[in-house]
């Protein structure tokens, strides 16, 4: 198969199967719209989760830079654990995100289709303001969630720098270099887990604004 083509298939592919599995799901009463709930709410505990994971290494890295003389083969060790953890975690928000992003796409493009099967008209008005509303506090949460998404990266990255720089150089000139990164890398993990509260604050008034316009 022609290797620019694979993309696409497989993109085929995954949106078939999510079809299959959404239509699924309806056959046993769990629409799109309790999907799309649920995916934020597991969205949210996932970034939750990924704090820990960012916390817990910025702390390591303050015992790193405050080095006493202990043995280093230990510290270096729990470092990489909470890289390994915050990358782990970072990826499953990523993942998160993209089955929220999925499934409200599916929702939103089913309800503009229904609306052609209205016959009456005020009821179809009705019906459009609340999905431009809807949309439009969907694609607020979105960029929320996207811009948390962001600023994971640069962190991971200057993260697995440290890590691999203490792999090899397991002595107190390592320290001091470590120690030169370390005012950056602090401000940008609190950054990130900024953001990452931002998100989760616009996760919780979507799903209680979703949830008004059934009562």
């Amino acid at each position: 198969m022609n290797r620019f083509l694979l993309p696409f298939v497989l993109l085929l592919m995954l949106s078939g199967c999510q079809s299959a599995y959404y239509s699924a799901m309806e056959k046993v009463g769990i629409h799109k719209r309790d999907i799309l709930v649920d995916r934020v709410e597991d969205t949210k505990e996932a970034q939750e989760e990924s704090q820990e994971q960012f916390q817990s290494a910025l702390e390591r890295l303050t015992t790193l830079i405050n080095f006493d003389g202990k043995e280093l083969q230990s510290v270096y060790q729990q470092l990489n654990d909470d890289y390994e953890a915050s990358l782990k975690a970072a990826n499953d928000v990523s993942n998160h995100i993209d089955k929220v992003e999925d499934v409200a796409l599916a929702l939103f493009d089913e309800w503009q289709t229904e609306l052609d099967q209205y016959t009456n008209a005020g009821l179809k008005r009705e019906s459009e303001k609340k999905l431009a509303q809807t949309e439009r506090q969907f694609n607020r949460l979105l960029r929320a969630m996207r811009v948390s998404e962001t600023k994971m990266e640069p962190v991971l990255a200057s993260l697995k720098d440290n890590v691999l720089y203490l792999k090899h150089n397991l002595n107190a000139q390592a320290i001091s270099a470590i120690r030169g990164e370390f005012t950056n890398l602090k401000r940008d993990i609190k950054t990130l887990i900024k953001d990452m509260n931002r998100s989760i604050n616009e996760s919780n008034k979507f799903i209680e604004q979703f949830r008004a316009l059934d009562s």
